[in-house]
């Protein structure tokens, strides 16, 4: 079985305050790409092991595909294994939710193999004990995430813009970024009012933020670098995902995203790459 794994980007991200248990509340928007890791699972071993082509990837049990494949047979009370291969093409601690969308495969995967036990519900319950991510991408769709991600609602207001992603060629911790967030000198607030008290479509030219951009860009430059760099070269908005560190422009049109592909790599000689934002209702591709 082979699924396709999307990553994901954050098209504003809001901190609201931090809980007791340590975790921060949020408000974000986030919206599936065409940018895809590919998971095979060997179904029915005797144990659970995993194995990527991507040398950062851990390959035992901290890895979330892991973590996901012994949840999802420990409720399902199977005392069978699986084996997992991920091929990476999502750059890994990058805040494109790689990881978390490998382990939404594996939990979709595996529900697919046993002839579907469990409801949406039941794998969002069961991912979000995994990271505050994979219910999202159990949802499959557009959503508002709120609490720590895993209050979803459908956000269906979102044009089909072509996205250069830009990688700097480093990885972030997202829990460092969070330690070093001071909530007092967050801006999404502000720019974020007037489209949640209207209800209005999202705008790129308008709503692109992210509370987590400045801590980052603070000891990492190059991403306010990589910023302007998309917005000279047309994109309509420009914004780091998650804590980062990849930048992502919005384009109106494929061809403006694939002109500037071309010409920030002359340049820079950046990793870059070209995806669709994945607006409609749509399953993770599941090939047996």
């Amino acid at each position: 079985m082979k699924i396709l794994s999307p990553a994901k980007v954050n098209l504003f991200l809001k901190i609201l305050g931090k809980r007791i248990d340590g975790y921060h509340e949020l408000m974000t928007l986030m919206c599936c790409i065409g940018l895809y890791d590919t998971v095979s699972l060997d179904v029915g071993n005797t144990h659970i092991a995993v194995s990527c082509n991507h040398p950062l990837v851990p390959e035992d049990e901290s890895n979330l595909a892991y973590v996901a494949a012994y949840l999802f047979l420990k409720t399902l009370q199977k005392n069978e294994g699986v084996k997992i291969f991920i091929q990476k093409q999502i750059p890994v601690a990058a805040g494109l939710g790689g990881g978390s969308s490998n382990a939404a495969a594996v939990l979709l995967g595996l529900n697919r193999y046993y002839g579907d036990p469990f409801s949406q519900e039941d794998l969002i319950s069961i991912g979000l004990s995994i990271g505050a991510d994979v219910p999202f991408f159990l949802f499959q769709r557009p959503a508002i995430a709120t609490g720590i991600g895993e209050k979803l609602e459908a956000y269906p207001g979102l044009e089909n813009f072509s996205i250069l992603l830009v990688s700097p060629g480093f990885s972030i911790s997202t829990a460092e970024v969070y330690k070093k967030l001071n909530l007092g000198l967050t801006k999404c607030k502000k720019k974020l009012k007037s489209f949640l008290l209207n209800h209005q479509r999202f705008d790129p030219r308008c709503h692109l933020c992210n509370d987590l951009e400045a801590v980052t860009a603070s000891k990492y430059p190059v991403i306010n670098t990589v910023k302007k760099a998309l917005l000279s070269h047309g994109a309509l908005g420009a914004l780091m995902s998650g804590s980062g560190p990849t930048i992502f422009g919005l384009f109106s049109d494929s061809d403006g995203a694939s002109q500037a592909n071309h010409a920030l790599f002359r340049v820079y000689g950046w990793k870059m790459y070209l995806a669709d934002m994945i607006t409609q209702d749509t399953g993770f591709d599941i090939q047996v």
